[in-house]
Formats: structure tokens, C-alpha cells, sequence
């Protein structure tokens, strides 16, 4: 255990609320690999796209952790984050989240504590924890009382929000549980992590200079000592890191994109647990998936792959496939039911359509969840596509803010800084 005082960092973790008067607009980018690219393809066009990101006025990127998935070139978060850092202005950069089955907290702390040395007041670190897959009868029986504990009672809908069940569990699922576990052996993920409370503690304790073990002997890490950095807590669902990052009084990202049957039990999980900490009072960002183009009928277009993508994450030998073209994938309703079913939460809480429709349904997404902040995630087989859905979701979402820039801005340019896209 841990003995110190948990320094305050950010006050207000968003920022200044645009002039819209809506809440900041965040993105988390895995740098989806899509069929016919290569990782480090995908790994230069992530850094070509935060350059846009920054100027188009979103408040921070995230970069996931995942390994071994063959359409996911995000595996180091605070590799990333420094490049990008370095490439930026004003945009902060972080992860979305470093998974602590994989990577300690002392070395995450440390990594991301470099980082803000050189770029302070620019740095988040999200930390979450992974998957475990169940194993044998108990663990198929526990099943029930885990999806009641989430709080996945069934389609819902709460303040005009869809909130889908639970999709069906696969904790008997062999081929998927001997995928995580033999890739578990290829990362090397053998540390056994301890409670979270504590994992947290320590990187709090370290930053505050304060940490001692359980036996009263001080530790001090230079990188993490006085770190300008804020900490995050990732979760999907209402169970110990949601209720631990309230005891804390850390902010928290809930995982609409992730888990959206269990997102609304989180957020208020988190604030029936909250108590004034790192921060005064509670924040929450909450996730989604989104994909916005010019007509209803190209966003649904395409996001005809997305079911494939999700199917090969929650049932595939590999993992998340490399990102299928459009019209390559089955028709949704030619698909067997049991493949509907694994997917359907997904697919059906996906934000896809033209920038009106998009916007309006994330003002749903934040008006029945009470975000402070919202982070959206779009994949597409086309890095064109992508960078697109973000620029149109940025100048709708931000447009009392673009006008005023556009006011202020001589008309010989010819476009508003924030709609300049990089080559």
C-alpha cells in the first residue's frame, strides 16, 4: 500500500467548451490496418491524421493498446503519443488505454512521464485493465451474475439513447479463449497485476513523491515525480475500475463503443462513487463509434464492413481483421441469426450517416449519459474516408467556433485554419 496525497492535475480535464456551447470533442485512433496495407502504413497515415486532428479543433487522441490483431496497428500507445506530440501544436495525446495485464504501471507512468517532460500540459495516461478469458464450469456458471452486476438488463431506451443488451456471452468459447491465451504467451503478459486501487495508488504516490511499499521503504522514479501529465481511468463496465476511479476522484472514459448495453450503469457507478480527489468534482468522457459522410446513403455505404470487423473480434482465430473494402461483406440480413446476435449491440449503436444525423445522435449520446467530453472512433477501409467523417464531424460540431474563425480570417486564404488538411 501507498501513502500520499493525490495531487490535483488539469481542473477542468475538457478544456474551454467550444463556442458552440457544445462539450470537446476528443478522438481515440487504433490506426486500423485495412485489407491490402501494411501496419506501417497504417502507423504513418495515425500521425498524418492527428497533424488534422489538431487543427480541426478536436481536444486530444488516444491511441489504443492491441496486440497481435492483424487490422489494428496500435500496439504502443506512448510511442505513438510522443510522435504525435512532436508533430502537433496544441492537440493533447495519450492512451486509450495501456492495458495493465500487459505493461506495469511503474514503466506506463514512467513512458508517458517522459513524454510530458517534453511536451508539459500536452500528456494523458489512460490506464485500463484487460480481458482475463474464463476458464471451465464455474467460470460458465458466473456468467449470469456478471452480466446482472453490469447492468445489462435488455434493450432500453434512456433520454432517446438506444441502449441495446448484452450480446450473448462466450465464455465457453474455445477457439476464442486458446486465441487469448496463446497470445497472452506471445506478449509475455505474465505479470499478474494487483488490485487496481493499488495499481492506481502507485502511480499517484510516485507522481506525488510520496509512495512507500508495504514495508515503508520510499521509491522514487524521476520520469513520474511531479509528471505533467493527467490520469485516466478506462472502463465498460459498473465494476471495480469505474468504482474505483470515483474512490480516487480520477476522471473516467466509459466505453459506449466498447460495451454500450452497460455504459449508462457505468457512468453512474462512477458518480455514486465519486469523492473529491485528483479532481474536485466528476468527469466523464464517453466513447463511440462514428462514421459521417456526405449523404446517409454513402456513410451506410460504407460501414457495410463493420459487422465483419466486430464479428472477427469477438469470434475470430486472429483477432480484429484487417478492415474489409465495402461491398465485399454480406447483406446484415443474409447473415446466420447467431452472427447477428454476437454483433448486433455494435452495429446498432454505431453513429453512421450525414453530419446533421451524426451530431444530433451524439447530443443524445451526451444528453443521456451526462458526458463531460465525448471521444469518437471511426474505421473505414479508406484513410480518405476516415479523415473525411472527421472533418465533416468537426465543422458541424464546431461551427459557431469556425465561424468566428472564418470572421477573423482575411477571405484571400480561402478556407478556415481549422479545415486545412494535410497532403
Amino acid at each position: 500500500m501507498s501513502s500520499h496525497q493525490h495531487p490535483h492535475q488539469t481542473a477542468t480535464p475538457g478544456g474551454p467548451r467550444p463556442a458552440s456551447g457544445r462539450v470537446p470533442l476528443s478522438v481515440l485512433d487504433l490506426a486500423i490496418v485495412p485489407e491490402g496495407a501494411t501496419g506501417q502504413d497504417a502507423v504513418r497515415r495515425a500521425v498524418g491524421l492527428a497533424r488534422d486532428l489538431d487543427r480541426l479543433g478536436y481536444h486530444r487522441v488516444w491511441y489504443a493498446e492491441h496486440h497481435l490483431s492483424p487490422g489494428v496497428g496500435s500496439a504502443s500507445p506512448a510511442v505513438l503519443a510522443a510522435a504525435v506530440a512532436a508533430r502537433t501544436e496544441r492537440i493533447r495525446v495519450g492512451s486509450g488505454a495501456v492495458l495493465l495485464s500487459t505493461t506495469s504501471p511503474l514503466v506506463a507512468a514512467e513512458q508517458f512521464g517522459t513524454i510530458a517532460a517534453l511536451h508539459p500540459g500536452r500528456v494523458d495516461l489512460g490506464l485500463g485493465r484487460a480481458f482475463t478469458p474464463p476458464t471451465g464450469e464455474k467460470s460458465a456458471k458466473a456468467a449470469p451474475q456478471r452480466a446482472a452486476r453490469s447492468g445489462a438488463t435488455g434493450p432500453r431506451v434512456v433520454e432517446g439513447l438506444y441502449v441495446p443488451g448484452a450480446p450473448p456471452s462466450n465464455v465457453n468459447d474455445s477457439v476464442l479463449r486458446e486465441r487469448i491465451l496463446a497470445q497472452k504467451r506471445i506478449v509475455g503478459a505474465s505479470r499478474t497485476p494487483v488490485s487496481f486501487r493499488d495499481e492506481l495508488d502507485l502511480v499517484l504516490g510516485l507522481r506525488a513523491g510520496t509512495y512507500r511499499d508495504e514495508h515503508g521503504t520510499p521509491y522514487v522514479s524521476p520520469p513520474v515525480e511531479g509528471a505533467d501529465w493527467d490520469l485516466w481511468v478506462l472502463a465498460s463496465s459498473p465494476g471495480e475500475s469505474a468504482r474505483v476511479a470515483g474512490e480516487l476522484g480520477l476522471p473516467i472514459a466509459a466505453n459506449y463503443h466498447v460495451a454500450p448495453s452497460a455504459t449508462i450503469d457505468t457512468v453512474a457507478a462512477y458518480r455514486e462513487a465519486f469523492r473529491p480527489g485528483v479532481l474536485d468534482e466528476p468527469y466523464v468522457v464517453v466513447s463511440a463509434d462514428v462514421l459521417v459522410a456526405d449523404t446517409i446513403e454513402r456513410a451506410r455505404e460504407l460501414a457495410t464492413p463493420f459487422a465483419d470487423w466486430v464479428l472477427s473480434i469477438r469470434s475470430g482465430v486472429d483477432g480484429a481483421i484487417a478492415y474489409p473494402e465495402p461491398g465485399t461483406s454480406p447483406a446484415w440480413e443474409e447473415r446466420p441469426e447467431a452472427e447477428r446476435a454476437l454483433v448486433a449491440d455494435r452495429v446498432d449503436t454505431r453513429i453512421v450517416g450525414d453530419p446533421e444525423t451524426v451530431v444530433q445522435r451524439l447530443e443524445t449520446l451526451r444528453r443521456a449519459t451526462g458526458a463531460d467530453e465525448l471521444l469518437v472512433t471511426t474505421a473505414t477501409h479508406d484513410a480518405d474516408d476516415a479523415r473525411r467523417s472527421f472533418e465533416l464531424l468537426a465543422e458541424h460540431w464546431f461551427a459557431a467556433d469556425l465561424a468566428l474563425d472564418a470572421a477573423a480570417t482575411p477571405a484571400a486564404t480561402g478556407v478556415a485554419p481549422a479545415l486545412a488538411t494535410t497532403p
